[in-house]
C-alpha cells in the first residue's frame, strides 16, 4: 500500500512541482486573459519536454531527469540554423558536451 498509493503521490507531487521550472507561477500581467495564456503555453512546454524524456531520452542516463535540468543543459545551447527547401541544418560547437546525447535523442524521436 505504501508504494502503490503513498510513492506515487509524491512522485506526482514532484511532477506538479517541476512545472515551476518552466514559468508556471508567473501569474504577474494585468489581466486575467493573459495568465491564462502564460499557463497555456507553460503546460505546453511541461508536456513537450515530458514527451522528449519519456521518448526521446529513454535508455539514457537522462531518462529521469529534471525537466529543468533538460531545459538548461540539452535545449538552451547555441546552435547555428540553416533552413534549406529539403532540410534544416543545426550547427553546434564542436565543444559541446552533450552533442551524442542531443543526437541519440533526436534519432529516437524519428523513430
Amino acid at each position: 500500500m505504501y508504494e502503490d498509493l503513498y510513492c506515487a503521490r509524491g512522485d506526482m507531487e514532484n511532477r506538479i512541482k517541476e512545472q515551476f521550472a518552466l514559468f508556471a507561477d508567473r501569474v504577474s500581467a494585468a489581466t486575467m486573459r493573459a495568465n491564462q495564456l502564460r499557463l497555456y503555453l507553460s503546460v505546453m512546454a511541461y508536456s513537450l519536454i515530458s514527451g522528449l524524456r519519456r521518448l526521446g531520452l529513454r535508455a539514457t542516463e537522462w531518462a529521469h531527469a529534471q525537466v529543468a535540468t533538460i531545459r538548461l543543459r540539452l535545449l538552451k545551447i547555441g546552435a547555428h540554423i540553416r533552413v534549406t527547401v529539403r532540410k534544416v541544418w543545426i550547427e553546434m560547437s564542436s565543444s559541446f558536451p552533450l552533442q551524442t546525447l542531443f543526437s541519440q535523442a533526436l534519432q529516437q524521436l524519428r523513430c
